[in-house]
């Protein structure tokens, strides 16, 4: 056999077959296209490497579908804090939050048009709402009456006060000041003190010139026992000129004259009578001496001025009687 012939017998006897074949496959896709069907592809199958974790899948199931944009607004927002907080915006922040809140109240009608503030002596008004952070653009609404009255009580000079919130627009202010009592000295300041040994301001003010003095250590809150005590010899009171607390246990006297008294630590009141009693009958502040000393009980100690010193001396001298001749 003649391999050669039996191959071209072969393709001349497929030919017929092939194009035939093809022909009716053209006419399939031309029966298609005017039915207006098109063939189907087969999708191609997602093979997934993983499969999703089941917290993963119960959250895509039940979640809303904005909760990606309400997620996304709140790392913004976060962002945003993270920033005013980093940048030291914060106080400032802080007033314009309340600025807006306090505007927004007032155009609906809670502006405070009126202040009424009770018991102020020393505090005017601008200075009591100043302290209290009560603006023009405070509203009273927003108006926090407890931090308002703690804002208050930590100025020295209001011991107390009460807010009441009067709608729509009225603020009432009852305050409780204390009492200028005293000038207190220690290390070279002096300030004013009320009775409880409060400090109320630095003395700046010619107002209190006329304040009893009282210096050292411990003496703002000694101060009122002793010049209670004090006030009950009149005398003796108003020729002192500064009261002088020495080692936290005991009082000097410092009179106008210069005169030093040094009271004993127990037992003051018979001391400042003994005090009264020696200026009275022998005019004991009118004498030429420098300081009296009552610190021992049995005794009182008088330390003459330096001219009256000598004078003394020079006395004894003229009073000592001279030697007559021939004496041994």
């Amino acid at each position: 056999m003649d391999g050669a012939g039996r191959l071209a017998r072969s393709v001349r006897s497929l030919g017929p077959q092939a194009d035939l074949k093809a022909a009716a496959i053209g006419a399939a896709v031309l029966l298609r296209e005017r039915l207006g069907l098109r063939a189907r592809v087969p999708a191609k199958r997602v093979v997934d490497r993983e499969p999703p974790n089941r917290l993963v899948r119960l959250v895509e199931r039940h979640l809303p579908n904005r909760l990606g944009v309400t997620l996304t607004a709140l790392m913004l927002l976060g962002s945003a804090g993270l920033g005013i907080v980093k940048g030291g915006h914060v106080d400032e922040f802080m007033v314009a939050l309340s600025d807006t809140r306090n505007a927004l109240a007032n155009s609906a009608g809670f502006r405070i048009t009126e202040v009424a503030i009770n018991g102020r002596k020393q505090l005017s008004q601008d200075e009591v709402l100043a302290i209290g952070g009560v603006n023009g653009r405070s509203s009273l609404l927003f108006l926090d009456a407890t931090t308002l009255r703690d804002k208050l009580k930590a100025n020295p000079w209001i011991s107390d006060a009460t807010i009441l919130k009067l709608y729509p627009g009225r603020l009432q202010i009852d305050i409780v000041e204390r009492t200028a009592f005293a000038l207190w000295q220690q290390d070279g300041r002096l300030s004013v003190i009320s009775e409880d040994g409060a400090v109320l301001e630095p003395y700046v003010s010619r107002r209190f010139v006329t304040l009893p003095l009282v210096v050292g250590k411990g003496a703002d809150v000694k101060a009122r026992d002793f010049l209670a005590l004090l006030d009950r010899y009149p005398q003796v009171r108003a020729a002192t000129k500064a009261a002088i607390f020495v080692g936290e246990r005991r009082w000097n006297l410092r009179l106008k004259d210069g005169l030093d008294i040094r009271l004993p630590e127990n037992d003051v009141g018979n001391a400042l009578a003994m005090l009264s009693k020696l200026d009275k009958d022998d005019r004991l502040f009118s004498r030429d001496i420098v300081a009296v000393d009552m610190r021992l009980p049995d005794r009182l100690t008088v330390q003459l001025s330096e001219d009256a010193a000598k004078a003394r001396e020079e006395l004894f001298k003229e009073k000592k009687p001279k030697k007559k001749a021939g004496d041994a």
